[in-house]
């Protein structure tokens, strides 16, 4: 795999080597030794998938505090534009955010470490989004900031109006109202 560091400190694009032919397709999607030589020793504890149609957001998504998740993402099935946000007040790149295109095409995978704020638009009909994450689900420390912040500056493909978000998105609070970390 071909470990790619962004301009945030601690966020990879990981791309994978794919071996194609007239079969299919074959590819390792994760694999223990490499992740931890490139990326740090992260031990994952759960695995999600969610499925959604064009225009659903979700996110701008944490758990706060010791609750906090780092996550590896994909896309199985369609496109998406991901998105993490970083959280970390002592980081040069606090307030900062990365933004990829993932795809059952491309079938890149984006790794977030803790400390960021994480989202997603489908870009595709639908698309089928699985994660690693390092810690599990807790409600009473799940925390959402309003994807179209204009604090963040994030260039979202998908017009406002196109878009479809839970009640809990929608209920977001601003940037400059979230909980941060150190």
């Amino acid at each position: 795999m071909n470990y790619i560091q962004t301009e945030i400190d601690g966020v990879w694009l990981i791309e994978p080597k794919v071996f194609a032919d007239a079969r299919g397709y074959f590819m390792e999607a994760f694999k223990e030794e490499e992740f931890k030589e490139h990326v740090g020793d992260v031990h994952f504890v759960q695995d999600n998938e969610s499925k959604s149609s064009f225009g659903v957001l979700r996110g701008l998504h944490y758990q706060k505090g010791v609750y906090s998740q780092a996550k590896l993402v994909r896309v199985l099935q369609g496109k998406v534009l991901d998105v993490a946000v970083d959280l970390r007040r002592s980081s040069p790149t606090f307030g900062r955010h990365v933004s990829v295109e993932l795809s059952s095409e491309n079938k890149r995978q984006f790794f977030i470490p803790r400390g960021f704020a994480h989202g997603f638009v489908v870009l595709s009909d639908e698309a089928v989004f699985t994660y690693k994450v390092d810690n599990t689900y807790a409600p009473q420390a799940e925390a959402s900031i309003r994807f179209d912040d204009p604090a963040l500056g994030i260039d979202w493909p998908v017009a406002p109006e196109q878009m479809l978000l839970s009640e809990k998105d929608k209920k977001g609070v601003m940037f400059a109202d979230a909980e941060y970390f150190e």
